[in-house]
């Protein structure tokens, strides 16, 4: 399997993996960790890291 060196897109699949699994497990504070999260990799992206 390979890891991208892209960190936004890092972000984005690990945002995408804790947003699917938040669907299952309730945890307080997790949705300002995924906003955090998502407002990284959109930046991320945009710089084309």
């Amino acid at each position: 399997m390979k890891i991208t060196k892209n960190i936004g897109f890092l972000l984005l699949s690990i945002w995408l993996i804790l947003t699917g699994l938040s669907a299952f497990i309730s945890m307080g504070g997790l949705g300002t960790i995924l906003a955090l999260l998502a407002i990284a990799a959109g930046v991320f992206i945009l710089l084309g890291r």
